[in-house]
């Protein structure tokens, strides 16, 4: 197997047609791509996916939940599946890469499948989860974990989660129908864009995901005392903004200073009553804090408490802190990380290991079986965007570590 690896790979041509003729619907004046998902645009974009899932020997479904689901049939019966596979829904001005490559690499190795006749052991799935860029409803209900009030999903527009799905060939009332475990699913290997600078610095080709970051976001309130700025001696002050912005050079030293590979971010202020001449009287923030350790995001979170107090004290304020959001950490299974490696060095691709410090599909699938993850570089790390790029080179090398790595786990799980 190692001395044919190198044999078999993936058109890289038909891939760069794959991903630009995709591009095409939603396209932006810009250059952009807007493709919001279950909108009219999400909808013809599913239609094309089917099409190609179809060309490339597989079978399609859909599941309650709008997921798309394209099986490339294996030879073993009552094997659970190989899969990948990504989202094609984007941000309201969002480029070609994000999430579309997993997607399109996936049918780009069921088609090498079907012209080399390879045939797995295992099936072989690519599934295109529904909304992941606002809700992440698709992979959550794969793993169990999507909430089961409808007004959670609403829509800004006002349009039920009902009607969505209906729109794409699903149905609420059958969302527990969606739920898979490890008896289907053996593995999950998501490719992906970095969407970030690490791989490009480092000078290397492939990024192996030692995992995907748990996630803390709360909101501050801190409030003063409102007075006129003029007349108001600076040892008579109750200024929130002050007491915030200690916050914020707080955690930013905590972020730095903390042994682990944190983020830790303010990215939202707000000030009351935000007047020239009127000591702040409230400030409003945020904080993300980012890490694939949950004991260490626990220990930023108590040191940012003790920080509050103590800013709170000095400065005569009040704080209050909302947790507004939780996610664990879903670490990559070491074997898969072991096999991405041993085939990028098969393959003489340059590797380094990291974090995903932003949230994926893998996420919640890891949650039930087996996930792995292959980056490949964004250029000036730039996702989210118009701008965003990924040479075609770039898109081959992680499809080929993508399929190799599938050929090489079939024989091992």
């Amino acid at each position: 197997m190692i001395a044919t690896l190198p044999k078999l790979a993936i058109n890289c041509d038909r891939l760069d047609r794959s991903l630009a003729e995709l591009a095409t619907i939603g396209k932006l004046p810009n250059g952009g791509v807007c493709r919001l998902a279950f909108s009219e645009e999400d909808i013809q974009a599913r239609q094309l996916i089917k099409t190609w899932m179809l060309e490339a020997g597989m079978s399609v479904r859909s599941d309650a939940v709008g997921n798309i689901i394209g099986t490339y049939a294996g030879t073993e019966s009552g094997t659970a599946a190989l899969a990948t596979g990504s989202h094609i829904d984007t941000v309201p001005v969002g480029g070609r890469f994000d999430g579309c490559l997993g997607v399109l690499a996936g049918i780009e190795v069921a088609k090498v499948f079907q012209e080399s006749q390879i045939r797995l052991r295992h099936p072989f799935e690519v599934i295109v989860f529904s909304d992941e860029e606002n809700s992440v409803i698709g992979c959550k209900a794969i793993a169990g974990n999507a909430p089961t009030d409808p007004e959670r999903y609403r829509r800004k527009d006002g349009t039920s989660i009902q009607d969505c799905l209906k729109n794409v060939g699903g149905d609420w009332d059958q969302l527990h129908t969606a739920k898979r475990d490890q008896h289907q699913i053996a593995a999950f290997i998501e490719l992906h864009v970095e969407q970030g600078g690490v791989l490009e610095a480092l000078d290397k080709q492939i990024g192996v995901v030692t995992g995907i970051v748990g996630q803390y976001r709360f909101m501050v309130t801190i409030i003063g005392r409102p007075n006129h700025a003029g007349t108001t001696p600076m040892n008579m002050r109750k200024d929130a903004l002050v007491a915030a912005s200690q916050l914020v050079l707080a955690i930013n030293r905590l972020g730095v200073e903390t042994k682990g590979e944190q983020v830790a971010t303010v990215g939202h202020m707000t000030v009351s009553p935000n007047a020239t001449n009127v000591v702040p009287a409230r400030v409003d923030m945020s904080i993300d804090l980012r890490d694939l350790s949950e004991e260490n995001l626990q220990y930023l979170i108590a040191q940012i408490e003790k920080e509050c107090e103590a800013i709170a004290e000095s400065t005569g304020t009040e704080f209050t802190i909302e947790q507004i959001l939780h996610v664990l950490p879903t670490p990559a299974k070491p074997e898969l990380m072991e096999a991405i490696a041993k085939v990028c060095e098969e393959l003489k691709l340059s590797y380094d290991y990291l974090p995903s410090r932003a949230g994926h599909d893998a996420q919640e699938i890891g949650r039930f079986t087996d996930m792995g993850m292959i980056f490949v570089p964004s250029l000036n790390g730039i996702s989210h965007s118009q701008d965003e790029y990924t040479s075609p080179e770039q898109c081959a090398q992680g499809a080929n570590v993508l399929l190799h790595t599938l050929l090489a786990i079939d024989k091992t799980l």
